[in-house]
């Protein structure tokens, strides 16, 4: 699988542990950067140029990391298709892929070490869309609401 990774100046430490740390799992690691030495790497810029990796079919998945989680996960979810969750452990981390097709991870670097960040990706990496008639039904209600969103501002111009 091909995983974008990407944070912001307060995630950038938690990052680059998470790409060493991954890396021997046999994924394909994509660094979209954020090195941590500029205070004006800001999490919008980030999660853009992540959902725009995974939009564009550069990458499969995507791991967002800021200092809360918070913001990262608000600014990717903004992109139609994507739908980023802020984790702090593996049962959600991998849950939100098998229920809600969550193709983002968001973690905040300040809220959790690097043992349980590791293990939410694994979790998160690991699991599969169910693609049970309840989840694609709401996955399908996620996907209205976009489009929804999309003909209200167009209209609005």
């Amino acid at each position: 699988m091909r995983i974008a990774l990407a944070a912001d100046h307060a995630g950038a430490d938690l990052k680059a542990e998470m790409l060493a740390r991954l890396a021997p799992l046999g994924h394909e690691l994509i660094d979209l950067g954020g090195d941590g030495s500029n205070p004006e790497d800001d999490y919008p810029d980030y999660a853009r140029a992540l959902a725009l990796a995974i939009l564009n079919g550069r990458a499969d998945r995507g791991i967002l990391v800021c200092g809360s989680g918070v913001g990262a996960s608000i600014a990717a979810s903004k992109m139609p298709g994507i739908r980023a969750g802020l984790c702090h452990d593996t049962y959600s981390a991998g849950q939100g892929v098998e229920h809600d097709d969550m193709n983002v991870l968001a973690l905040g670097a300040r809220v959790i070490g690097i043992e349980t960040a590791v293990s939410c990706a694994e979790s998160f990496l690991a699991a599969r869309f169910s693609g049970a008639p309840r989840h694609v039904r709401r996955v399908g209600k996620i996907r209205a609401i976009e489009a929804e969103a999309a003909r209200m501002e167009s209209s609005q111009k």
